[in-house]
């Protein structure tokens, strides 16, 4: 996954505001010949981080003491990356143009599709071995194939001098492409690689700070209090509830993107900053929920795991705390990302050099419970850190009024939540505070939503 990012040297993310920019400006044929340009530069990276990650693997492997077996199936998996990233990129397209459905039938139903029936066909052949690595293979070409075809049928309209061309039967040169586009490939790729360099540095580093605690806490297993492998076990479960919250920007973040991308391109910088205050409401409106049923009922939810989790209720409140508000300040990043993608690689930057020292100090002096402090703290830094970009660089406030109601309603839900908390013990009590506060949540959602506008 981190040499994927590597691969795709953060194009994903950096074609949106250029096709973005481009189809609000009415040219099309540039659309098209910079989907072509990301599909192309994204292919040719993929494969030579792909080569240059399997040579390492094959004659740096043994040296480290890498087992054999493991090392080839890692080689073979490592052919994967192309499909993968021309996924990303044909998605990003798609996105960019504001279709959404597109993900659907390449990433939701092809690829698992096409990777379940290939790991069948495998095994049934006795590559037991390789056969997930050949069916992951499979599988993540289809899905970026399909990806591509159905970005390619946004452009079917196609420039005069290439059409001529065509039905010539005279081969497309790049002077025909060029004269079509009314644009230099060379200079396209050198405005758009400089621009997703910024994205491709900050996305690195967010990956980093994203494992960081886990990572950091291995290291200290037997080294400081509290921190056993059973304890590291159950924060990594945590972990994994609490990372189903960064879900909520993904539903959001492909169509603002293009939007803000759209609105910044002639200057309509108070459009663009009540669009994000709007955004920033509903998101707040899914994620306060979220948090606090989690605060309420986090014993119950781990204890899906089984008993011996429900210790970790403590550490799941702070770390689904940290990624709720990761999430939340996530809007943030795709905002400065479409103007000034340097800012962000700044803000990460600082943010990963105090999760880093952070981090060091809290485990080693509190064992696992400073590794949930861990990751809180460095995303609060890069909350304001953010937050004071859009107020200081672009001039953008968020008025107290837009984040107001679904903060009056978390708390007016919560208040009778924690009493039935503190009255009823166990696991009862944890469930009947969660389903009190989400009725009494849900009925001021509807008085905000529905019977106000009536």
């Amino acid at each position: 996954d981190t040499l994927s990012k590597v691969g795709i040297f953060g194009l994903d993310n950096a074609i949106i505001p250029f096709i973005a920019r481009a189809e609000v400006a009415g040219e099309r044929a540039r659309s098209r010949a910079l989907f072509h340009l990301a599909v192309f530069l994204t292919l040719v990276q993929s494969v030579l981080v792909a080569g240059i990650a399997i040579l390492i693997v094959q004659f740096a492997g043994k040296r480290f003491g890498l087992d054999p077996q493991m090392a080839a199936v890692l080689s073979v998996l490592l052919c994967a990356m192309p499909g993968v990233n021309l996924y990303r990129t044909c998605t990003a397209v798609s996105r960019a143009m504001k279709v959404m459905k597109h993900d659907i039938w390449s990433r939701g139903m092809t690829e698992p599709i096409v990777t379940t029936g290939t790991f069948l066909v495998v095994l049934t052949l006795g590559w037991k071995t390789f056969g997930a690595a050949v069916a992951a293979i499979v599988g993540t070409g289809a899905s970026g194939i399909v990806a591509f075809a159905l970005a390619s049928s946004l452009f079917r309209s196609m420039h005069p001098p290439v059409a001529t061309a065509l039905r010539s039967r005279a081969p497309v040169t790049p002077q025909h492409s060029e004269a079509a586009t009314g644009i230099s490939y060379r200079g396209e790729a050198k405005r758009l690689l400089a621009y997703a360099a910024s994205i491709s540095g900050y996305d690195l580093i967010n990956s980093l700070i994203v494992r960081l605690d886990v990572i950091m806490l291995g290291c200290f297993i037997g080294r400081a209090p509290g921190v056993t492998l059973a304890a590291v076990g159950i924060y990594g479960a945590v972990v994994e509830v609490a990372s189903g919250l960064r879900k909520v920007n993904q539903a959001f973040t492909p169509i603002f993107a293009p939007l803000i991308a759209g609105m910044t391109t002639h200057g309509e910088q108070e459009h663009a900053a009540a669009a994000f205050a709007r955004v920033a409401q509903w998101m707040l409106w899914i994620l306060l929920p979220l948090l606090t049923v989690i605060a309420l009922a986090s014993p119950v939810i781990l204890s899906i795991y089984g008993p011996a989790f429900r210790e970790g209720a403590m550490w799941l409140n702070i770390v689904a705390l940290a990624c709720g508000t990761n999430c939340f300040v996530g809007l943030a990043e795709t905002v400065i990302m479409v103007q000034r993608p340097h800012l962000n690689l700044i803000n990460s930057s600082v943010t990963c050099a105090i999760a880093l020292a952070a981090n060091f100090w809290l485990i080693k002096n509190y064992g696992v419970t400073g590794a949930a402090f861990g990751i809180l703290l460095p995303y609060v830094v890069l909350g304001i850190l953010r937050h004071r970009t859009l107020r200081l660089v672009f001039g953008w406030r968020r008025p107290w009024h837009n984040v107001a109601p679904p903060i009056v309603a978390t708390l007016a839900a919560l208040v009778p939540a924690a009493v039935c908390r503190v009255l009823l013990g166990g696991l009862l009590g944890e469930t009947i505070a969660a389903a009190v506060f989400l009725g009494i949540f849900g009925a001021g959602w509807w008085y905000r939503f529905r019977w106000r506008r009536g």
